[in-house]
């Protein structure tokens, strides 16, 4: 687009100034013209230039054709800006990476050996999930990730690319496909297609960003780091509310996986084979690589003075062969010398040890290397790549162990018993060894197949591994009984195995979702650590996960009382742990929104109660998060590097909250929690005619129809919001520019709080507050009653619709009030001028995507059937996802 005043970044100019000439070049001069008028008087009304406010925007003269294209435009613009953006570090924390994170330990009398002692047993792992918040297309991805591919050459001053274009010409060509590719999915994703999204993360990004890290890494530390960064997933082992989620798909999904990290493998050593034609006439070769050199297979003369090309050529067979096992064909390229398999990763390492072994003589060719970082490979990702995740409801599991149960003459009517009676008869069962089971019996649909997804994670054990899937979460868990019941379905596998000492070889996790589940969180610990057979488990393994749910605690209660809450429950649960003497891993099922736990993960790391990290944290990366933060190497870098020297400060940093005062804290926490509870129910669960509101003024039901994942938007068919997923619920809110769920109730809570200045100081010394103060900032700041006004006016009832709307924009105005006054600013983001920067650049883009979404949202609600009006409703909640970034 045309030159764009309202930002100084050079980059946004460049991209903006291209996407112009694309649209001028295929849409034509009267496309452009018309487009940019609407542009630049947005701009000029956001900047407050005199008398903009009384331009006709322009809006109304777009045919529908010019509509769909207009709204593409905007979308583009805002995927370009926030690739300049991402390039030039506008959400990159100060000092957030290992290097910074030593030091600062080291001023603080922490050496790097608590560091390595920590790291011994430490785990950080980021788990991708499926949850549908990511509405454009993998190829709009790769495109974009292109251009940032060519912006990094243009930065190097670099004229032409390796194939010969010019630089500008192919990021000019790169921004017209763009333009040309169709943003909309036709066809609903199914589970295998989050598959292979997903592994296209692991391939492009995990896979050769995480041995550079520890390179780096080795390098702060001075001594070479344990590999205790691996990633996770939960794409084919995720079946709470997913039908689609299948023994089949989660078959798929590891095949798939194991293909990938080998197909990889497979390529370095055979580019290591290429680069090692080391001879012996000018080298001595250790023992050990000539005996791989002999037992390769590999006979060729033209090598047969060239022992590690030949040792490298047996260890390509047997990756070959084992490729062939697990996957069930033969790589792309088939080695033609027969081998026998790898039987387990830690052989593959070994082989190359030996090698690296070899190489180590002192001389240059002892540094890590392409053999460095595939040895680090293979510690990270072993033969599945990142371990599955399996979740499943606790009331699917209540009703497949009762129907066990009754099926082998147990107990007729397992639903009936109270708490106490279920434990005992379960922990029974534990002990004997007996399947509840049998092949002459015929049972339902659900326990088929709960039966065959746990004995396919048998067979994967069995095939890959145990790494292949460490945890199973029990969502909605309210009981130790609901615990119990997963290892009931285990040991039908034969992966709960009785005895003196059990064993249990996949860990069942309780997920705490709700305000009441997070506080009855402790209790159900306490009885589950305190069965003896548990505690023998957990002790053998070293540790238990506990998950804490931030999307429906938030959906349940609201934002700040989700916040502490979950603070609280995480405090709590420490010295239930400490009692036990079991290590405790909490696992953060965030989201990318601040409503669902969104915001830095650096400070919330931070932000976490003394003791409760202790080296180890998972977090979901969910949705469009996942293409923000991954979508390159350098982003994925940057953020990778936030998690971890997050969790090394947070595990090893003296806490600077003296006792005192993180009593005070917690007292004004309780007040203002319980003030900002009663506010958010009382609106969105004790107003009459609240639901039918929501579903009116947001765009729920057309979200609905964009294919943008496997998962159903409710649990229930039911239009109650305790039966809405949390994602959806927070998604339509933010495309409304309410964003409800990130601030409302905390005004009230504020507005009641007499003591300001004690607000003031927790604001300044609380790494918890501070966070909590900082996300809703952002998401005020990105709200608009204004626009908002628009989308309520969709409400049929007037009366309904003016008070329920009063009270949720008086409800802003106060929290806004109330947050100014607390952080001693006279406007948001006052004392965060590249994020307001960054906010105020999107607004004049994302205001028109608004107007003409309601506009559409009018006739399609109104029954037109031009089914442009529904692309153009979708394209629109695409684009405006993708101007607001953190929205789902």
């Amino acid at each position: 687009m045309a030159t764009l005043a309202i930002t100084n970044n050079p980059d946004i100019r460049f991209l903006g100034r291209l996407l112009g000439d694309v649209i001028r070049a295929y849409g034509g001069e009267a496309l452009f013209k018309r487009i940019e008028y609407i542009r630049a008087t947005s701009v000029d009304r956001h900047r407050g230039v005199a008398g903009a406010g009384a331009i006709d925007s322009g809006l109304d003269r777009l045919s529908l054709d010019e509509t769909l294209d207009f709204v593409r435009g905007f979308m583009l613009f805002s995927m370009l800006a926030n690739l300049a953006e991402d390039r030039q570090g506008v959400a990159t924390e100060k000092d957030a990476d290992v290097a910074a994170a030593l030091e600062r330990l080291a001023k603080a009398g922490i050496g790097r050996e608590p560091v390595m002692a920590l790291l011994e047993h430490a785990l950080v792992s980021p788990v991708l999930t499926a949850h549908p918040t990511e509405v454009r297309r993998k190829s709009m991805i790769d495109h974009k990730n292109r251009i940032a591919e060519l912006m990094r050459l243009r930065d190097q001053g670099v004229a032409e690319t390796p194939d010969g274009d010019q630089v500008e010409e192919a990021i000019l060509r790169q921004i017209a496909l763009l333009w040309q590719t169709r943003v909309l999915r036709r066809e609903k994703l199914g589970v295998p297609d989050e598959v292979e999204t997903a592994l296209s993360y692991f391939r492009d990004v995990f896979l050769p960003v995480l041995p550079a890290l520890y390179a780096r890494w080795d390098r702060a530390l001075g001594d070479r780091a344990p590999s205790f960064l691996r990633p996770g997933s939960w794409i084919g082992g995720d079946r709470d509310g997913n039908p689609f989620v299948t023994a089949e798909s989660m078959r798929f999904a590891l095949a798939r996986a194991a293909e990938t990290v080998l197909d990889h493998y497979l390529e370095s050593v055979h580019a290591l084979g290429a680069e090692l034609s080391i001879s012996t006439e000018h080298s001595e070769v250790p023992e050990a690589v000539l005996k791989l050199a002999e037992a390769s297979g590999d006979t060729g003369k033209s090598r047969s003075d060239e022992p590690y090309r030949r040792a490298l050529t047996g260890i390509y067979a047997r990756l070959s062969a084992t490729h062939e096992q697990l996957v069930g064909k033969k790589p792309g390229r088939p080695s033609p010398i027969p081998a026998w398999p790898y039987g387990h990763p830690a052989e593959f390492r070994e082989d190359l040890v030996a090698i690296a072994r070899g190489l180590a003589d002192g001389g240059p060719l002892a540094t890590g290397g392409a053999l460095g970082r595939l040895i680090r490979a293979v510690e990270t990702f072993g033969f599945h790549l990142a371990t599955l995740d399996m979740r499943q409801n606790s009331a699917i599991h209540e009703r497949v162990v009762a129907e066990l149960l009754k099926s082998a003459g147990v107990c007729d009517d397992y639903a009936a018993l109270d708490e106490q009676a279920r434990i005992e008869l379960l922990r029974g069962e534990l002990a004997n060894a007996r399947p509840l089971t049998s092949p002459y019996a015929v049972y339902s649909e659900e326990t088929a197949s709960e039966l065959a997804i746990v004995r396919e994670a048998a067979a994967a054990h069995a095939r890959y591994g145990r790494d292949c899937i460490r945890h199973y979460i029990v969502s909605m868990a309210q009981s130790v009984s609901d615990l119990l019941e997963v290892h009931i379905l285990l040991k039908e596998a034969g992966l709960y195995v009785p005895g003196d000492t059990p064993q249990a070889h996949i860990m069942a996790i309780p997920l705490f979702e709700t305000i009441a589940d997070l506080e009855a969180a402790p209790p159900i610990m306490a009885a589950w650590l305190g069965l003896p057979e548990v505690a023998a488990i957990a002790a053998g393994r070293g540790h238990q996960e506990v998950m804490i749910g931030y999307s429906d605690s938030n959906k349940d209660g609201g934002y700040l009382t989700s916040t502490w809450q979950l603070s609280r429950g995480s405090t709590a649960l420490k010295p239930v742990f400490e009692k036990a003497g079991i290590a405790m891993q909490l696992f953060h099922g965030r989201g990318g929104a601040v409503g669902r736990g969104g915001g830095s993960s650096f400070s919330a790391i931070l932000a976490q109660p003394p003791g409760t990290v202790q080296g180890r944290i998972r977090i979901t990366e969910q949705g469009e998060v996942i293409a923000a933060k991954y979508g390159s190497p350098e982003s994925a870098m940057t953020n990778l590097e936030a998690m971890t020297s997050a969790t090394l400060l947070a595990s090893l940093e003296p806490e600077q909250l003296a006792p005192a005062d993180a009593e005070r804290f917690a007292a004004a926490m309780d007040q203002l929690s319980d003030n900002a509870f009663r506010a958010y129910r009382g609106l969105v669960y004790e107003t009459s005619g609240f639901t039918t509101f929501f579903r009116q003024m947001t765009p729920i039901a057309e979200i609905a129809g964009l294919k943008i994942g496997s998962r159903p938007a409710s649990r229930k068919k039911s239009d109650a919001i305790e039966d809405l997923r949390a994602i959806p619920w927070v998604f339509s809110w933010a495309q409304a520019r309410v964003m409800l769920p990130g601030w409302y109730g905390v005004g009230a809570a504020l507005d009641a709080f007499e003591d300001k200045g004690l607000l003031r100081e927790m604001a300044s010394a609380w790494p918890l507050f501070r966070a909590t103060l900082d996300n809703m900032e952002q998401v005020l700041a990105k709200s608009d009653m204004g626009i908002a006004s628009h989308y309520a006016a969709l409400v049929e009832d007037a009366e309904l619709r003016d008070a329920i709307f009063g009270r949720i924009k008086d409800g802003w105005q106060q929290t806004q009030d109330g947050l100014l006054q607390v952080t001693r600013q006279t406007r948001l983001l006052e004392k965060h001028p590249l994020l307001d920067t960054s906010i105020r650049l999107r607004l004049p883009y994302i205001e028109p995507l608004n107007l003409l979404q309601i506009e559409l949202m009018k006739r399609h609600r109104a029954g037109e059937a031009d089914p442009r009006i529904g692309e153009g409703i979708l394209l629109s909640i695409n684009a405006i996802a993708t101007a607001l970034r953190n929205s789902g």
